[in-house]
């Protein structure tokens, strides 16, 4: 039957999910064995999906072909946030710079949508996967009108290996208004302030790494 998920496609999804709802604490073993297992799949299958969780940054490889979830104080998120913090805000002035109309439309939807998307599970400590996509969204479309796939490529990819440490940033410090630096930066995007929205950037893509930093003090 076309279309179904293959074994080591499922597992991945499995273990990405758990992974960032907090299902494994930072640090812990990720044991390929172990999952293939419980999930009733081949090593080879297990080792498959942990690779590809190694990808995308939600785990790390260790000595004598092991894995684990990295650590909350990992410098790769401090090095993520940093090439983020460097390349988005620049990508942002090249979408105030090309964005035409229909770049307008697609901010403010998105905004609207992330907006009034809950942003946390019911009694749970961390974003719901709802909000998460939401802000994923609102994110690239703010950059989609720099018209540079290859700039939005990286920025796909350093986004999915920096949800983790966003996810554990919220977790840690939950009174964060993100949605007033949100609304800042839609505001400044859409009125063609590029100096402001790409130092509100900048500072927005900060402060998620200065909080997962102090927070765990």
């Amino acid at each position: 039957m076309t279309g179904r998920a293959s074994p080591s496609e499922r597992l991945y999804t499995t273990l990405r999910a758990a992974i960032l709802n907090g299902v494994f604490a930072p640090e812990q073993a990720l044991k390929p064995q172990e999952l293939a297992n419980a999930e009733q799949v081949s090593l080879a299958v297990a080792r498959e999906a942990l690779l590809r969780l190694v990808g995308e940054g939600l785990a790390t490889r260790l000595p004598n072909r092991g894995f684990a979830v990295p650590a909350v104080n990992a410098e790769r998120w401090q090095q993520i946030a940093e090439a983020r913090a460097v390349t988005e805000p620049a990508m942002l002035r090249l979408s105030i710079e090309r964005g035409g109309v229909d770049w307008e439309v697609r901010v403010r939807a998105t905004h609207h949508h992330l907006a009034r998307t809950p942003p946390w599970e019911p009694g749970g400590r961390f974003a719901s996967d709802a909000w998460s996509e939401a802000h994923r969204q609102f994110h690239r479309a703010l950059l989609e009108g720099c018209g540079n796939p290859v700039l939005l490529d990286g920025f796909d990819r350093m986004w999915t290996a920096s949800e983790l440490a966003r996810r554990w940033s919220g977790a840690i410090v939950p009174e964060r208004d993100g949605a007033d630096e949100h609304g800042a930066l839609e505001e400044a995007a859409l009125s063609r302030d590029a100096e402001r929205a790409a130092e509100l950037l900048a500072r927005h893509i900060r402060h998620t790494a200065r909080n997962l930093t102090t927070g765990t003090d």
